[in-house]
């Protein structure tokens, strides 16, 4: 008899609520944490920027396979003789593995060797075209042939130079000096 009534009470004890087990089968996606990062990227073989930020969080089993950058991010991009082209700032930044692109918002900031400077709240980088772009306003300061700052367009894309610029959506009153195409 008190085998049985032993018996009874750890059948009684080891009840499981169906909505803890149910649980127990979910994944919270695990986070790895870098802090200090230093990356260098490449294509084809040939080093094209690098990649400094204080903190790094990467997230494991997503399915989208991203990365963020809470803290900001400095990128240094370069010509194929490895001197540095343009640089980038922002203050937020999240890195979509499968689809090679890099969502930059907070103080964007991107200027290159000539001085000319872009500033625009969010954009992106694809690093697999080599291009920044997006749709909300953006300003740029030209450094050449003298310092002018004005307000262009609600979007662009451009090389990451900033060589190569096309302005969408331009806003009344812009104005940008663009290089005489029919000098040598």
């Amino acid at each position: 008899m008190a085998a049985c009534l032993v018996g009874c009470f750890f059948m009684w004890g080891c009840e499981n609520d169906v909505n803890d087990v149910k649980e127990l089968g979910r994944r919270a996606p695990g986070i790895e944490e870098g802090k200090n990062i230093e990356s260098y990227i490449s294509q084809n073989g040939r080093i094209t920027a690098k990649l400094t930020a204080p903190l790094l969080l990467r997230y494991q089993g997503d399915s989208l396979r991203k990365a963020e950058f809470p803290n900001s991010l400095h990128v240094d991009f370069f010509d194929s003789s490895m001197r540095v082209e343009s640089q980038l700032f922002a203050k937020y930044g999240r890195y979509l593995q499968n689809e090679s692109k890099v969502f930059l918002r907070d103080s964007v900031v991107i200027f290159n060797t000539k001085g000319d400077t872009l500033y625009s709240n969010e954009l992106y980088w694809d690093q697999s075209l080599g291009q920044f772009y997006t749709n909300t306003p953006v300003t740029l300061v030209q450094n050449y042939p003298y310092k002018q700052k004005g307000r262009y367009a609600n979007g662009f894309r451009s090389n990451q130079d900033l060589t190569d610029i096309t302005f969408f959506n331009i806003q009344p009153g812009s104005f940008a000096i663009l290089p005489d195409s029919t000098l040598n």
